[in-house]
């Protein structure tokens, strides 16, 4: 028997766990021979169709998730024409709510798997040709070609986690990619209603020891950065605690993990304060900052709290914290989202994700939609179209507003004045996407300079007090001092003063040294030193002076 696996991806950079994990369980088995067609979702689907045919399987497999489903299908569909005997099976988070419809339109596929897949899949390679015997296995959906009638066998959990063989082991790794993506645990306390792991309980741990062993492999193999996949790292205390230790013992890998701040404990806080520069990248999930849209979309934990916790992770220096909100969340209008986000920027949060609320299949607010107002896309990526509260005009606002805070906030070269207009200036995020969008450039991709530029004029028409801002902003960003936010600065025949404060750098005579003067209504003078043999972009030095030395 053949088995010809179709890793679909959105890019290069990202890489399924699904086929190691699953073949890894059976992977003693002789009489399976495995393949592999990888591809990225902008290739053509007729060539990768190609690709499967010249392997002539027995069976095709693959993952189906929002970003690949619609070139999967073109590309199966395809393929079912070319070997019309091969048996098609599907899992992924597609197929966690109601199939029938699914298989009954796109009939090329055979079969699909609903839960996790782990142990199922092994069973039903057992019988894969013979129909007869799938009633048997848990999580299967497919249709009788008998008699077509619909089979619908539930969904699929894994209760001995910690049983599993590991991705890892698999041949099918992949250890290219600059990151891998590790569970620690499996299942998910919360009961979010817009999240696929909402009802996936119980939630499921791995001992210590093993994660351990795991995350050896890793650093064997060169890799430094590792997503860990729990869905809510602090769910246990006790556990993130311990985990926090263990990360400690690899000082050369950064660890990604999603947060919940509101269930950070003072023990936890006490750890995370004293983390090695770096060591962690926080995501924390907020989605809101109003208690009646987080408990309508049934998320656990006080607001209050989570604020609490959300300033606590925002100040520390050790580590970066991104906060995410989701626009289109039942009783979330537009006017709090502004509002919101000027709070996160308060808080000083590396980045603010603004992502729009998708309805996933087999969610309780994709259930509930009717009930709670919510218009959603028929098709991937299901995003919310309109609820009682936001107007479809006033989401793609938001849409816009994201690809503001992405382009400028989220940033680093410009998060620091944009971080400082947000705060300061109440009105600076309309304004700005108002601007933004006459421009013609609210939604389109844009250069660091072209960006720069923008804000400079916007900043010196609109908050003229803010135009030095932008131009150190500018110039620290390595950008051309020929341009015009660099305009007032003075590159030739520049001395130093009799005295100035630095601030970071050190100052020799073969900087080239340029001065910021002091405008009108402002006390300091810039000072930048430029590297002349290396032609770093960057200044190596800044300091500052009183405008009365000049």
């Amino acid at each position: 028997m053949k088995i010809v696996w179709l890793d679909l991806n959105s890019s290069y950079a990202h890489s399924s766990l699904a086929l190691p994990a699953l073949q890894a369980q059976i992977a003693d088995n002789k009489s399976i021979e495995w393949d592999i067609v990888s591809a990225t979702i902008n290739e053509n689907p007729g060539m990768i169709a190609g690709e499967i045919y010249r392997r002539k399987p027995d069976i095709i497999a693959a993952t189906c998730w929002l970003f690949n489903h619609e070139i999967l299908f073109h590309v199966l569909s395809r393929a079912k024409a070319l070997l019309p005997d091969c048996c098609i099976a599907l899992g992924g988070p597609e197929f966690l709510g109601e199939n029938q419809t699914f298989l009954r339109r796109n009939t090329f596929v055979d079969c699909v798997f609903r839960g996790e897949g782990e142990e199922v899949v092994s069973q039903w390679l057992t019988c894969w040709n013979q129909p007869d015997a799938w009633k048997d296995i848990t999580g299967l959906c497919y249709i009788d070609a008998k008699d077509d009638t619909y089979h619908d066998n539930g969904i699929a959990r894994v209760l001995n986690f910690d049983q599993l063989l590991p991705p890892e082991t698999s041949p099918f790794f992949n250890w290219s990619k600059p990151f891998v993506q590790l569970e620690t645990t499996r299942g998910c306390f919360n009961t979010c209603a817009f999240c696929v792991s909402g009802g996936e309980k119980p939630v499921r741990t791995l001992p210590l020891e093993t994660i351990r062993e795991r995350i050896i492999l890793i650093h064997q193999h060169g890799i430094r950065n590792i997503r860990v996949l729990d869905r809510t790292f602090n769910y246990n205390n006790r556990h993130a605690k311990a985990l926090l230790s263990l990360f400690q013992e690899f000082p050369d890998i950064r660890f990604h993990l999603e947060i919940h701040p509101a269930l950070l404990s003072d023990e936890l806080k006490e750890e995370l304060t004293h983390m090695p520069d770096n060591l962690l990248h926080l995501e924390a999930g907020i989605q809101s900052l109003r208690e009646e849209v987080l408990t309508t979309s049934r998320r656990m934990g006080k607001l209050s709290d989570a604020l609490e916790g959300l300033k606590f992770l925002c100040s520390l220096s050790n580590m970066e914290t991104h906060a995410d909100l989701i626009a289109g969340l039942p009783l979330y209008r537009l006017e709090e989202i502004f509002e919101d986000v000027r709070t996160l920027a308060s808080y000083r949060a590396g980045e603010i994700q603004l992502e729009s609320l998708k309805l996933l299949p087999g969610t309780e607010m994709r259930c509930r939609a009717a009930e709670l107002g919510i218009k959603y896309s028929p098709f991937p990526p299901y995003e919310v179209l309109e609820t009682r509260e936001i107007s479809p005009e006033e989401l793609q606002t938001a849409h816009l507003l994201s690809r503001l805070l992405d382009g400028f906030y989220n940033t680093p070269v410009w998060q620091h004045i944009t971080r400082r207009l947000i705060v300061e200036q109440p009105d600076f995020l309309h304004r700005f996407l108002e601007h933004l969008i006459a421009l013609g450039v609210a939604d389109q991709p844009m250069s660091q300079e072209r960006r720069g530029i923008i804000l400079y004029e916007f900043c010196k028409q609109s908050y003229p007090s803010y135009e030095t801002a932008a131009t150190l902003a500018w110039i620290e960003a390595g950008m051309s001092l020929k341009k015009q936010p660099a305009a007032r600065i003075r590159t030739k025949h520049v001395t130093p003063p009799d005295s100035w404060n630095i601030v970071y750098g050190e100052y020799h005579d073969h900087l080239k040294l340029c001065l910021l003067p002091a405008s009108e209504n402002e006390p300091l003078n810039y000072w930048f030193g430029f590297e002349t043999e290396t032609q770093q972009p960057r200044p190596v030095f800044k300091a500052t002076s009183q405008k009365k030395e000049l």
